[in-house]
């Protein structure tokens, strides 16, 4: 097999925000780190460093973003997987300075909306992205409701992750459950890629736009290459290179498949002798941190 190099990260240092299992105790926020984006090593025994308060009480598919004012936010899934798989209709938020004190944890219940939003049954895997058009960030995840139980991909802005505009359509298929949206944008060709879980065939496929908002038109393009179901994309840059490399939640075998690419649309798998994560780590999200960051967490958690 062909397999990618892997590229040399030139700065700083990378922090993977993961849950671990359906369990409701496993239902939390873990955080792994890796100095150079390929092998990563859990923090606190891979035991969790935030546990939900509020709402119910348990947060899967965390996603973690540096924002404009240089804070940290980590938004999820505001879900009890024991309580079935159309039981959850709110997003959960945290704030932090430092990665080491997360504060202001939020309950963003999409019901409040009203209307075809009363009963929203999916709000699923949301991830978050500055919009410099509208100076907010957009923040998606694949919603559904009890008329309409095909998820789809909604968007809307906030300033705080604490209140949001009301929801829009960003991408929908007829007929087909469309979930774990992960939006990168291609410095190259100046388009969005929104890739997603391709539920026909259980890979990751992508759709292009030329703004982030939408629309994303043309046929669904299959760029996984792992050979088992995968699901909860998400694609990142190694610092300093034109490499970007994307994980993905192998969730039949607890393992995590990797592959690189530096156009966003023809990858190659990374050897698996070149990367590691071997903690059982479920569907998450990574991003660059620095150094001074990397030792503050590895001194108040461990390794």
């Amino acid at each position: 097999m062909d397999f990618a190099i892997p590229a040399k990260s030139k700065s700083g240092k990378y922090l993977f925000a993961y849950f671990v299992g359906n369990e409701p105790e496993q239902e939390r926020i873990h955080f792994a780190v890796s100095k150079d984006g390929y092998n990563f090593e859990p923090l606190n025994d891979n035991k969790p460093v935030i546990i939900q308060t509020k709402g119910k009480k348990c947060v899967r598919d965390p996603y973690i973003v540096k924002g404009q004012n240089g804070c940290y936010y980590i938004i999820g899934t505001d879900m009890k997987c024991t309580e079935g798989w159309t039981s959850n209709h709110a997003l959960v938020t945290w704030k932090s300075k430092d990665l080491l004190t997360w504060t202001d944890e939020t309950i963003i219940d999409i019901r409040d909306f009203g209307g075809t939003f009363t009963n929203t049954t999916r709000a699923w895997a949301p991830q978050a992205i500055w919009d410099a058009e509208y100076q907010m960030y957009m923040v998606y995840w694949a919603h559904s409701t009890a008329e309409q139980d095909v998820a789809a991909m909604y968007y809307a802005h906030t300033s705080d992750f604490k209140t949001m505009t009301e929801p829009k359509l960003l991408y929908e298929r007829t007929g087909i459950q469309t979930i774990d949206g992960d939006i990168a944008f291609n410095k190259k060709n100046g388009k969005y890629y929104l890739y997603f879980k391709h539920d026909e065939d259980q890979t990751i496929a992508y759709v292009t736009a030329d703004k982030v908002t939408g629309p994303y038109n043309g046929e669904a393009v299959v760029v996984s290459l792992a050979t088992t179901g995968v699901e909860g994309s998400e694609i990142y840059n190694i610092t300093g290179t034109d490499t970007y490399v994307m994980i993905m939640d192998e969730y039949s075998t607890d393992r995590f498949f990797m592959q690189q690419t530096t156009d966003f649309e023809n990858f190659k798998p990374v050897n698996p002798n070149d990367y590691s994560m071997n903690f059982n780590p479920r569907h998450g999200a990574i991003t660059q941190i620095t150094d001074d960051e990397y030792y503050a967490l590895i001194k108040k958690y461990g390794k």
